[in-house]
């Protein structure tokens, strides 16, 4: 920035930025194969001095124009780098290591680090999801960047089914987060068998819930991973992220749609062939399809699959 600001007309001299210092003392610790706290915080603080000199160099050659001469880009990744500064500033001066919506990336500054306290990844980044799966139909109930308790919104989740469906679902099998105390009772409340380890010591049934119940939720996740790169989301923008996500749960159920739909015949004989015809026929059998899942539902009700995924 500061090469893209400075203008022989506009300024004295260009401003130093020790670049190639800075590069060498961070490479000193980060190449180093066991680092102690000490070294940690002795390279956080020099670089953090390195940035704050940067920065009071670029506002004093920005006090040389009559506007700021930013792209829109450009002015993001300013007032990115900005807020980073402060933030890790504040850590340093503090010495903790955790502060309210972190930035971990200049490109994402939307993203942040969820603790997941598994073996293979202490701490991951994405979007965190919660899916509900009706019937083999996926319904994206949230989608968050930030860090959420999944146990305190199934109420919520379970509003949304009455919400779509016009009554409550009659079995609701989630994960050992949900089966809270608190849910426990609003779901009697409301008549809805938890399907779910009980509370308190076992009982003489040692089965309460079998083992493959929770497979066509859990084999959802994998196909939408596997198969259309739910875990390989290459979009930069939150927006676009988003949007690809909410994608990527639209093609399971058109999948899903199209492999349970009448067969319907897409050779046509003679003169009558027409693709907007046979288009037209699908379209049509899906939506009768549709219409006749939610004609069951009404008679039978059905079972809400609850989980929580994270990308």
């Amino acid at each position: 920035m500061i090469d893209l600001l400075y203008d022989p007309a506009l300024h004295k001299r260009k401003p130093r930025t020790y670049r190639k210092v800075a590069r060498k003392r961070y490479l000193k610790t980060a190449q180093k194969k066991n680092k102690s706290r000490k070294d940690i915080r002795k390279a956080i603080g020099s670089q953090i001095r390195f940035l704050s000199r940067d920065l009071r160099s670029i506002n004093k050659l920005l006090d040389a124009y009559p506007q700021v001469p930013f792209e829109p880009k450009e002015y993001k990744y300013f007032l990115v780098i900005t807020t980073l500064y402060e933030q890790q500033k504040q850590m340093y001066d503090k010495q903790n290591h955790s502060i309210e919506y972190r930035i971990v990336s200049i490109h994402q500054p939307h993203v942040r680090p969820i603790v997941r306290g598994k073996s293979q990844a202490k701490v991951e980044f994405g979007a965190k999801i919660h899916v509900s799966l009706i019937d083999g139909i996926s319904f994206l109930d949230e989608l968050s960047w930030d860090a959420f308790n999944e146990g305190s919104h199934m109420m919520d989740y379970v509003e949304r089914y009455r919400k779509r469906f016009g009554f409550y679902p009659r079995d609701v099998l989630a994960d050992q987060i949900y089966c809270t105390r608190a849910n426990r009772a609003a779901l009697k409340e409301k008549g809805i068998k938890l399907l779910a380890k009980p509370l308190g010591r076992p009982s003489a049934v040692s089965i309460h819930l079998s083992p493959g119940e929770r497979n066509p939720i859990e084999g959802k996740f994998g196909q939408a991973k596997t198969g259309y790169g739910l875990n390989r989301i290459k979009a930069r923008l939150k927006g676009t992220s988003e949007t690809w996500i909410a994608s990527i749960v639209l093609v399971l159920n058109l999948v899903k749609l199209a492999g349970a739909a009448l067969p319907c015949s897409l050779f046509v004989k003679g003169k009558n062939f027409s693709a907007n015809r046979i288009l037209y026929t699908l379209i049509n059998r899906v939506h009768d399809f549709v219409d006749t899942q939610l004609y069951q539902h009404q008679i039978l009700t059905s079972q809400l699959l609850i989980v929580d995924q994270r990308l």
